[in-house]
């Protein structure tokens, strides 16, 4: 299958403009190093790791993709701004690491002062030659953080998430059909490369978001459903029995999870399920967390979290990560010639 030119596969020497989220909980090394060899752009996910687990994840992916100790590794990683931002977080550790393990690219969401970092990674770009330098991928969900993004953190890539993506995202967030053409229309040229988010699930999406005028596509649901993602089999069997309007937009979760923080504005969007209903309901959040936890520990779908993009119920098997990325490389191939000949 003929590769995709655009300035995202351009930029990061890919086959393919099909980038697979950082996703925390869900995407390690073997995710991300196996939608790279499928000829897109895996991430790892720092999340809530420890250090020791963090680098065995990205061990992994180096394993994986055959990429000697030193080396310029393929993929990326993303972080969660707030987390970073949080006093004695793990997570600065964890980013100098991807910083001395010559990794490609970083992401960078969910932060009240994600200028902060966007600075400490260019000043490490300064110091260091072309081969060690890092892109800079900056998630945002309107026009004005695109804005920002662009002229005071000079991002190399810029997500545009839409309110139909799974996991977190701005409640406050444009339908990603009129959010990827707004901020198009303020970006300069040359400027930083766009790239679309949420709800994606087939390569005639990846088609329509390249014709639109992005440099390429981030999925994240549809990598969910890969073996090597960290969901468990029972997760990824709820997400094939899923349709789209079991997608909805909650905290519940977090409340469940205790993992609060996030900047206002922010919630999830996940499958919903018994701890949304008693959530919704105003059942006491103790008898909820503890209910959530049992869950948990039994594999119960019916309360456990599974995030999922409104484009859920466009997904019906699991297959490999790299094989995920070819069928919607083929699939976006066929769409755009079908649209040559009307």
């Amino acid at each position: 299958m003929p590769p995709i030119h655009t300035k995202l596969t351009e930029l990061l020497g890919i086959h393919t403009p099909i980038v697979g989220a950082p996703m925390a909980g869900a995407s390690g090394g073997a995710l991300a190093a196996q939608t790279t060899l499928g000829g897109g752009f895996g991430f790892i996910a720092a999340g809530y790791d420890t250090p020791e687990n963090f680098r065995s994840q990205i061990h992994l992916a180096r394993s994986l993709l055959n990429i000697d100790e030193g080396s310029r590794l393929p993929i990326g990683v993303g972080f969660l701004g707030w987390q970073l931002e949080k006093q004695n977080s793990s997570a600065q550790e964890l980013l100098n690491i991807v910083l001395n393990e010559n990794i490609q690219a970083v992401w960078l969401a969910f932060g009240s002062d994600l200028g902060r970092w966007t600075k400490y990674i260019h000043t490490y770009n300064e110091q260091v030659g072309q081969d060690h330098r890092v892109t800079i991928f900056v998630q945002i969900s309107s026009v004005d953080e695109a804005v920002v993004a662009m002229n005071e953190w000079q991002a190399d890539v810029i997500v545009a998430q839409g309110i139909e993506a799974g996991g977190h995202g701005a409640s406050y967030a444009l339908p990603l059909l009129t959010l990827v053409p707004s901020i198009l229309s303020v970006t300069p040229i040359p400027g930083p490369l766009i790239l679309a988010a949420g709800g994606l699930a087939t390569g005639a999406h990846v088609a329509s978001l390249l014709t639109l005028g992005a440099a390429g596509v981030v999925l994240g649901t549809r990598f969910l459903l890969s073996p090597e993602s960290l969901y468990t089999d029972t997760q990824r069997r709820a997400l094939i029995a899923a349709n789209s309007e079991s997608s909805v937009r909650t905290m519940a979760f977090d409340y469940a999870r205790k993992t609060l923080g996030w900047p206002r504005g922010i919630d999830g969007r996940a499958l919903k399920n018994a701890t949304v209903d008693d959530y919704e309901n105003g059942v006491d959040i103790e008898i909820i967390r503890s209910k959530f936890t049992e869950a948990v520990q039994n594999d119960d779908p019916s309360r456990m979290l599974i995030w999922a993009g409104s484009g859920v119920g466009l997904m019906h098997r699991i297959q490999p990560a790299k094989e995920i990325v070819q069928e919607l490389h083929e699939q976006c191939v066929a769409s755009l010639q079908t649209s040559r000949a009307l």
